[in-house]
C-alpha cells in the first residue's frame, strides 16, 4: 500500500523494495520447492527410491537517497540465492519406509578440523 506523498509501504518500506522482495521471493520459492527436495520416485525390483534434500535460501536487499548533480537520486537493489543439497533417501521395501542419511565427507571434516582448531586454542590458552 504505498501513498501518492511518500512512495513507501504502510510499514515504510519503499514501494520499489517492496516489489522487488515478492519478485524475489517468487522466484526463489520456485527454486526452492518441495519437488526440488523430494526428488522423482525410482522403482526397480520392488524397491523404491524418493531422493531427499535440504533446501535453504535468503535474500536481501536495501534502497537509499543522496543528493546528486543538483538532484537527488534514489536506488533500489537485492538479490538472493537458494542451494538445494542432498541428504539422504527413502527406501520403499515391501510396504515399509525407511529413511537412509547420505554420509557427507566434507561435511564431516569441516567439523572435525573445527573441532581440532577449538582444542588446540584452548590447549594454548592453558599453557599461556
Amino acid at each position: 500500500m504505498a501513498t501518492a506523498e511518500s512512495n513507501e509501504s504502510a510499514a515504510g518500506v519503499p514501494a520499489g523494495l517492496e516489489t522487488l522482495f515478492e519478485s524475489l521471493a517468487e522466484r526463489l520459492g520456485r527454486s526452492a520447492r518441495a519437488a526440488a527436495v523430494f526428488g522423482d520416485p525410482v522403482e526397480r525390483d520392488g524397491v523404491t527410491v524418493i531422493p531427499v534434500a535440504r533446501a535453504r535460501w535468503g535474500m536481501g536487499g536495501g534502497s537509499g537517497r543522496r543528493p546528486r548533480h543538483g538532484h537527488e537520486a534514489e536506488g533500489v537493489g537485492g538479490g538472493g540465492g537458494a542451494i538445494v543439497s542432498p541428504v539422504g533417501f527413502i527406501e520403499v521395501r515391501a510396504g515399509r519406509a525407511c529413511y537412509k542419511p547420505i554420509f557427507d565427507l566434507k561435511m564431516a571434516l569441516g567439523f572435525l578440523l573445527a573441532a581440532a582448531t577449538l582444542l588446540l586454542s584452548v590447549a594454548r590458552r592453558r599453557r599461556a
